[in-house]
């Protein structure tokens, strides 16, 4: 836990290199995610981090505000005590970061393997903590592109690659289609120059490619027809063009859309 932990506040810094330069008016500037500028991205990371505090420090609260936003009677954007959409750029993100590390400070204190009530079924600890540095990474990367600047290439990359690989199956259930039956393989090329793998050596479905081209496509940041891939396989080829690493409804990012992790 405390290395994901690490690794999630790192990518948090990397997401505040780039805010820092910015001025009041390139905050509002629209992102690739439709809807959503600089402001809105931040504050929607933000609350989700204090939704995930309260599911580790105060569950039963936590579970009664999962059953009011069930009903209609509640926002996941009205929970914090603070007015954040009054707030300057720079003090949104002295909010934002401040929710960051209580949210990593009690994610330290847990089992990997604790179960963490959420808006969907229950979660692991570290499960949900790889999933808050995927949805960082994923949004961090939509601000990077508005305003041009080169997204830093780390090894945390594993994480969303993790991800993006054990929600195969979730990719077509979303979508009610059955996945085919038959193994896929994986080989990444690391930021550092390692080869990441999963899957059997020996199956003919087999996605070749730099570990950031594949986590653009599995969070639907590129298409698979844009990224530099070697797939092999009908299986792998399918698989990439539905390639969905986040909860909620089927996003398509072949019709030209940026998905709100």
């Amino acid at each position: 836990m405390k290395a994901i932990c690490d690794d999630l506040n790192d990518e948090t810094a990397a997401l505040g290199e780039i805010t820092r330069t910015l001025t009041e008016d390139q905050w509002k500037l629209p992102t690739p995610a439709e809807g959503w500028d600089t402001r809105e991205t931040i504050i929607h990371l933000g609350m989700a981090d204090v939704a995930a505090s309260m599911a580790v420090l105060e569950p039963t609260n936590f579970l009664m505000l999962r059953e009011k936003m069930a009903r209609g009677d509640s926002d996941l954007h009205e929970i914090s005590d603070v007015d954040v959409h009054g707030l300057s750029g720079e003090k949104l993100w002295d909010w934002f970061a401040y929710e960051r590390n209580r949210m990593t400070d009690a994610f330290r204190n847990l089992e990997p393997k604790a179960r963490i009530p959420w808006f969907g079924p229950d979660m692991g600890a570290l499960s949900f903590a790889t999933a808050r540095l995927m949805e960082t990474w994923s949004h961090g990367h939509d601000v990077a592109d508005t305003f041009g600047y080169k997204f830093p290439r780390s090894d945390r990359l594993r994480h969303v690659a993790h991800i993006g690989v054990t929600t195969r199956g979730w990719s077509y259930v979303n979508r009610g289609l059955e996945m085919p039956d038959v193994a896929v393989r994986v080989e990444l090329n690391a930021p550092s120059g390692e080869t990441w793998t999963w899957g059997p050596e020996n199956s003919n479905e087999i996605v070749r490619a730099d570990a950031y081209e594949f986590c653009l496509v599995v969070t639907q940041r590129r298409r698979a027809s844009e990224a530099t891939m070697d797939v092999e396989g009908e299986a792998a080829k399918e698989w990439m063009e539905l390639a969905q690493a986040f909860a909620g409804p089927p996003t398509d990012a072949n019709e030209g859309r940026v998905a709100k992790v």
